[in-house]
């Protein structure tokens, strides 16, 4: 009966140890947001914009991103894809902005161009890919926004 005593110690120090283990294998999906539309520059085969993306990382630790793809609509009109083929640090437990630079023709953005044009902000939706390497391996995470946007 001694013994079992000296080793409740060491079962609860085990049971802790295991636990501090593994929640760092804890992995909480980030939210992403589309904050800002900004134009670069206007020509005759269309238009230069970078999207700002706001990601929240919830995790107690950094997580690389290797890859940002992005379909993008404005005012209901499909705009293209774009994409960000190099890695972004998302901080722990922070917000981190990411630019992802795009280039659209104008063929079959007429309605969505005009909006962009003329007004302050324009509708959206945005569906988005966001390929992260975790502490548990790599994942590729899906988002879907839609919403209001300020242009710049």
């Amino acid at each position: 009966m001694r013994h079992a005593w000296i080793l409740v110690p060491a079962i609860i120090a085990s049971v802790l140890c295991a636990c501090a283990t593994f929640s760092q294998f804890r992995f909480e999906q980030p939210t992403l947001e589309l904050d800002a539309v900004q134009v670069n520059g206007l020509d005759l085969n269309g238009v230069s914009l970078t999207l700002w993306l706001d990601v929240f990382n919830p995790n107690d630790y950094d997580i690389p991103t290797t890859r940002v793809e992005a379909d993008l609509d404005l005012e209901e009109t499909h705009f293209g894809s774009a994409l960000l083929d190099e890695s972004v640090v998302l901080a722990s437990a922070a917000h981190t902005r990411v630019a992802i630079p795009a280039r659209f023709s104008w063929e079959g953005i007429g309605v969505g161009a005009r909006a962009l044009l003329e007004q302050g902000s324009v509708s959206y939706k945005l569906d988005s890919k966001l390929r992260v390497e975790t502490r548990i391996g790599g994942r590729t995470l899906n988002f879907q926004n839609r919403g209001e946007v300020p242009i710049r």
